[in-house]
């Protein structure tokens, strides 16, 4: 499986690693799990609909977050990301805290993928 990040998902991440210092190595756990699943599963992921795409846009709602503490899974960050199956490549788009913003950036989606 490939990953390729966006520039703003990089800005994303770069600011959240200031607060969360475990992060980085969560989303290698993330990405460890993404390679074997990369389709939703819900309760823990979903696609994104009505958007008008091809592509597949799915929302992971449940990642775990060493430095919560305490919340496992229920961190509260979310994470965005296209999946190409027949490239067999993820491409994450936005990554935030879901205190911080109630919804994905769907102009951020569209801008990149349409």
């Amino acid at each position: 499986m490939k990953f390729e990040e966006l520039a703003e998902f990089k800005l994303d991440l770069k600011s959240l690693i200031k607060k969360y210092r475990t992060l980085q190595q969560d989303l290698v756990v993330v990405k460890m799990v993404l390679q074997i699943l990369p389709d939703e599963r819900p309760p823990f992921s979903y696609r994104i609909d009505n958007l008008g795409l091809k592509t597949c846009i799915i929302k992971v709602k449940k990642i775990a977050c060493k430095a919560l503490k305490g919340r496992g899974v229920n961190s509260g960050l979310r994470l965005v990301y296209a999946y190409f199956p027949d490239k067999n490549e993820i491409t994450f788009i936005e990554l935030y805290h879901k205190n911080d913003k109630p919804n994905e950036d769907r102009g951020r989606i569209i801008a990149n993928f349409e």
